[in-house]
């Protein structure tokens, strides 16, 4: 019998991991009048030395779920939310450490943006307790440890983008079934999910400022977007990705994936109205089906690390 197999059964255990999903935690810093929101969906998964509790049920090596969840509540007390990447980093460094039979932990945090409402108190000062949840993007991070090596996968989702004119489409093959006209002139917009690989693999060693590095990721990217004349949307992922590995150092290695959110012309010849892009035109904003564009950018000598399919990350 091997260190993975049952007794007397054809079968043995594969990859396996547990952990407590979405504990919604809210963090407000006060100081004095003005307030600090932090809002986080964090999800921990744990695997090491596992194989008894599947095999016998013996939970000897299982530490609980609930627990998972509440360590998730008091570090956010205890150490606080600078970003969202320093504390997956607290909490992965202590399940590892703290838990011998856990060999590596994997912690997912969605980061919720909010930004304070203006107004003015009965007292005449600036009311600085008022938030709105801010609807452009989601902030993502993966953290995972293994004891010795860090790996920080950071992103963001449902950042949509629009551009109304210097983007074509035409030159590509056709066959039987193609009905596409070409166009010289065509709306561009996409719904970005991207996630970016850190360089910084070793604890020791000083790691990035996760915050500026996040927004200066999303600034060269938006820059890259709308600053690409597209001749496809392809080339535009891959200025978008370039654009980062060339502005930020601490990141070797982009992924995106970007549905082509299309825009068509809407006929209106049928009621005597001229519908051209040259003075204003009406377009029908299709959901589905839409093209979908993905791909990994990476700096030269760099390994490809983030998944293909990055609804599993």
């Amino acid at each position: 019998m091997t260190a993975h197999s049952s007794p007397a059964r054809p079968v043995f255990l594969g990859q396996n991991q547990y952990g407590k999903a979405e504990n919604r935690v809210v963090r407000i810093t006060r100081d004095g009048t003005t307030h600090h929101i932090k809002d986080l969906n964090v999800s921990v998964a744990l695997s090491g030395d596992m194989d008894d509790v599947h095999y016998s049920g013996s939970n000897a090596n299982v530490l609980p779920t609930d627990t998972t969840k509440n360590t998730v509540f008091a570090f956010a007390k205890e150490h606080g939310i600078e970003s969202a990447e320093q504390f997956g980093i607290h909490l992965a460094r202590h399940f590892v450490t703290s838990q011998e039979p856990i060999h590596r932990a994997r912690i997912r945090i969605e980061e919720y943006a909010w930004e304070r409402v203006e107004g003015t108190g009965a007292d005449g000062e600036a009311i600085k307790h008022s938030f709105v949840r801010q609807g452009q993007e989601t902030r993502l991070t993966q953290i995972t440890f293994d004891g010795e090596r860090w790996e920080v996968v950071s992103g963001l989702k449902d950042l949509v983008v629009l551009n109304s004119t210097n983007s074509e489409f035409w030159g590509y093959v056709k066959d039987k079934y193609t009905t596409l006209e070409e166009t010289h002139d065509r709306i561009l917009a996409t719904e970005v999910s991207a996630r970016w690989r850190f360089g910084w693999t070793d604890g020791e060693q000083p790691a990035p400022d996760w915050n500026e590095s996040y927004e200066q990721t999303k600034r060269h990217m938006l820059r890259a977007f709308a600053e690409t004349y597209s001749l496809s949307l392809q080339q535009t992922l891959y200025e978008m990705g370039a654009r980062i590995i060339e502005n930020r150092d601490e990141i070797d290695e982009v992924r995106f994936s970007l549905p082509n959110k299309h825009h068509f012309l809407v006929d209106l010849g049928p009621f005597g109205l001229k519908n051209d892009t040259a003075d204003g035109a009406v377009y029908l904003a299709a959901d589905r089906p839409y093209g979908l564009i993905e791909a990994t950018v990476l700096r030269d000598g760099s390994e490809a690390r983030i998944p293909a399919d990055l609804t599993n990350l």
